[in-house]
């Protein structure tokens, strides 16, 4: 991701708080002197601005009728069948999930331009099926409105480019998300309908394309990198895969974690992806672990490149190691899956090699933890991470976004929440000596954890189908980006994740924070002093999912090291 830098020192000590980001942005939104002038009519993207990924769900009581059966088509599957128990009505029809596990909507994506303290300068609408030029057979993309992880913003490896993931498929089609691709079906997925997943790329004249794939059958896609310099041009992806019984089909094993993708600059309707090409893959066998199931190691989510390095997170699922990991090119960085990239280091520029490998014994490793981060099976942990967001201000220091457990199992959920010494935003510290990350502190005041808010037209009182409150808390933080100065501070940026009654906790309305830290800082006492400013708010039916910095017409300095980010489980 693209630094912003600061060049008065006096912007950082604003007399009053609530000054702190106005400060950082107006001197980081001078459009017409960061960009060329004889096109500046056809920009839309300036940079040192931000740009939000934001959805909008399209709230119509008929987009489902009480008593349908889902999940779609499940009579034609290995079923079983639930009648729906809400009409489309929000926040109402995602009490569907009760019903339904793969229950989800999809809805139109919005890119907000906005400056780095939140005034809205200009929304693009990514092209889909309810705008009056898009027919069938016309480029279109779309999210499934609940899946939290979906939409994270990343910078292609030059900045021109700003790239995320979505569904080639209708505006409010049913279980899209968990939905097969075509062409890579399982027979025992109980949802009954195809749908390709897709990788997007637009750049600062809000021109998009649009590339097909048959990866994350069964689930999701959910971040999305294009390395584009040095005679590259390949997007680098984190995802899941898979919604049916084990064992499950090679294209579903081959088509989870994180992918190596060709772009194409075919329109939709003329491409034919094949089988899914992964980037990269981990076993716990590697930690002397007995082994999962085939394909459940590399449930990714987070995503981002530092140095020549890609790193991912995995935050969720029951098997496997929730964490941060490298994919190693070099191959002797950690020959027991525990490590630090080699030096000298160089991106990925083929996929993993399967050559012999018969995917039902699981595939290749060449990806490992970063040294310092947690190593112990989600599964034995009482408490296991929940890392989602990567942003590193330096080659020393790493913030880690920490979503929160989404605890929503009785009354207590808001002080459970509240309660949480690791959700927010991770500062890990590298150490020269022992050669290993350590955990610094945890950003968190002004974050209001376990707080409920008020979204206007939102239900009041309790869900009658959880029997728990509609109100949404703060839980965590997603996504991430920053921006740092000369003199050594950063703003960060983060993604709220939240805690509800509803019956998809990522359906609720959520926020864009920011908070300033001093990176030279590792006193834990100093941090708990900073604080979480509201940046953005997501209203009545929307969610916000990405962050990162608007793409450039210009290639930046540091090739190779722009960092962005990264569910439907």
């Amino acid at each position: 991701m693209q630094s912003t830098l600061i060049n008065s020192k006096s912007s950082w000590r604003p007399l009053v708080k609530g000054l702190a980001i106005l400060s950082v942005a107006a001197l980081t939104t001078l459009p017409a002197i960061a960009e060329d002038h004889d096109d500046a009519a056809h920009i839309h993207f300036f940079s040192g601005n931000l740009v939000v990924s934001r959805s909008v769900y399209d709230n119509n009581a008929n987009n489902i009728a009480v008593g349908t059966q889902l999940p779609p088509n499940c009579a034609k599957t290995v079923g079983p069948c639930a009648p729906a128990v809400n009409n489309g009505t929000y926040p109402f029809v995602f009490n569907n999930d009760t019903v339904d596990g793969s229950f989800g909507i999809t809805s139109k994506i919005f890119l907000d331009q906005i400056t780095p303290f939140g005034f809205l300068l200009n929304s693009l609408e990514v092209p889909n099926s309810l705008q009056n030029n898009v027919h069938t057979g016309s480029n279109q993309l779309v999210t499934s409105f609940s899946s939290k992880s979906e939409i994270a913003l990343n910078l292609s490896t030059d900045g021109k480019l700003l790239t995320f993931m979505g569904y080639v498929a209708p505006v409010n089609t049913i279980d899209a998300s968990n939905s097969n691709t075509p062409g890579v079906i399982d027979s025992t997925n109980p949802v009954g309908i195809n749908v390709f997943r897709a990788v997007a790329a637009v750049d600062r004249n809000g021109k998009f394309t649009f590339t097909e794939t048959n990866a994350y059958s069964g689930n999701n896609g959910r971040a999305a990198v294009l390395n584009n310099t040095n005679g590259a041009n390949f997007f680098y992806t984190a995802g899941n895969a898979g919604n049916g019984a084990n064992p499950q089909p090679n294209g579903v094993i081959l088509g989870a974690g994180t992918q190596f993708i060709d772009p194409s600059a075919a329109p939709e309707s003329l491409q034919t992806p094949t089988t899914p090409t992964p980037l990269g893959s981990f076993s716990v066998t590697l930690l002397g672990d007995k082994a999962d199931k085939v394909g459940k190691d590399d449930n990714f989510r987070g995503l981002t490149i530092h140095n020549n390095v890609v790193y991912f997170t995995k935050g969720s699922g029951s098997n496997g190691v929730n964490t941060v990991y490298f994919v190693d090119t070099t191959g002797n960085a950690c020959p027991k899956g525990v490590g630090i990239p080699a030096a000298g280091a160089t991106l990925p520029i083929a996929p993993l090699n399967l050559s012999g490998v018969n995917p039902q014994n699981g595939l290749p490793s060449n990806m490992c933890i970063l040294a310092g981060f947690p190593t112990t099976l989600a599964k034995n942990l009482a408490n296991p991470a929940t890392p989602f967001g990567l942003w590193f201000a330096n080659d020393t220091t790493l913030y880690v976004g920490e979503e929160g457990d989404g605890f929503a199992g009785d009354s207590t959920l808001y002080t459970h929440a509240a309660a949480q010494t690791d959700a927010g935003i991770q500062k890990w510290i590298f150490n020269s000596s022992t050669k290993t990350w350590n955990l610094a502190y945890v950003l968190q005041t002004g974050l209001q954890l376990g707080v409920p808010y008020t979204v206007n037209n939102y239900p009041t009182g309790n869900n009658s189908a959880t029997k728990l409150p509609w109100a949404p808390a703060t839980d965590g933080i997603r996504n991430i980006t920053g921006s740092a100065d000369i003199f050594g501070h950063v703003v960060l940026y983060g993604i709220t994740s939240t805690v509800s009654g509803n019956g998809d906790q990522g359906a609720d309305p959520n926020r864009l924070v920011a908070v300033i830290d001093d990176i030279a800082n590792a006193d834990a006492s100093v941090a708990a002093k900073e604080n979480f400013f509201v940046i953005r708010r997501a209203e009545f039916a929307e969610v916000l999912r990405g962050v990162a910095f608007a793409p450039s017409g210009k290639d930046n300095d540091d090739h190779g090291d722009k960092d962005g980010h990264g569910d439907r489980f």
